[in-house]
């Protein structure tokens, strides 16, 4: 089943065509930069050119970066405060014309990691951990999802979020080195570890790429395995909840 899967982040709005089943993308990624303001009007105006850029019509998958339940946004995140309480599901259908499934991003993220990824076959508490302006968390058991375990959300000293500190962003923000950034990311990992006692851990997202870069400095004992689909995983897992008519949060 081709469809076309969006993977919304704070730095840029990506998307391609998906076939579902193989998890193969079929187009390569078109991007483009999250607006500033970051205000649901703005993003809309986005997700509306992504469609029209594949010309497309059908359902679409959505990867949205703060929780959704039932298609409504219970935490603005990193966007515009605005985003709370906002329909996103209605909000897109009307710019597009199109049948919206939007869940988080790294719930979207995680579907395509257990089904297209080293994830697939995974037994137990599997957390996928995306990094990137935040740090996004989807979570497994035994293949199924529970829906927005946001766990970068966590209080941490004098930040009212960890993500804050040790998310992707931080690095670039603050010019870390791996080594200074990989040792914040590892307390957060410390922290998660010791709260929900996974049976595995898979990064995704953009510091994916770079783990032969900081993997000496994580020193948890959980299993950590690098997403291969890297940067793709929101998309293609995106799509894979469009397929499905109704996501259950």
């Amino acid at each position: 089943m081709e469809i076309l899967g969006i993977d919304v982040g704070g730095s840029g709005m990506k998307a391609a065509l998906v076939n579902t089943e193989t998890g193969e993308m079929l187009t390569k990624r078109h991007r483009i930069p999250t607006p500033k303001s970051r205000t649901p009007e703005a993003m809309a105006d986005v997700i509306a050119q992504l469609v029209k850029h594949f010309d497309y019509s059908g359902p679409v998958g959505c990867g949205f970066p703060t929780v959704i339940k039932k298609g409504i946004c219970k935490s603005a995140g990193n966007l515009d405060p605005s985003w709370l309480g906002v329909d996103v599901d209605k909000l897109f259908e009307e710019a597009t014309g199109q049948q919206f499934s939007v869940i988080n991003d790294a719930d979207a993220a995680g579907y395509a990691v257990i089904n297209h990824d080293v994830g697939k076959g995974l037994e137990g508490l599997v957390l996928i951990v995306t990094i990137g302006t935040g740090l996004g968390s989807g979570a497994f058991f035994n293949g199924e999802l529970l829906p927005n375990f946001e766990l970068g959300q966590i209080p941490y000293k004098n930040f009212k979020k960890i993500e804050t500190w040790a998310a992707g962003s931080a690095m670039e923000r603050e010019g870390l080195t791996y080594k200074k950034w990989a040792k914040r990311f590892n307390k957060f990992l410390n922290i998660v570890d010791l709260i929900v006692s996974p049976d595995y851990i898979i990064l995704g997202g953009g510091a994916s790429k770079d783990w032969v870069e900081y993997k000496e400095y994580i020193t948890i004992d959980t299993p950590i395995r690098p997403a291969q689909l890297k940067n793709h995983a929101g998309i293609i897992g995106a799509a894979m909840a469009g397929s499905i008519i109704k996501v259950i949060n």
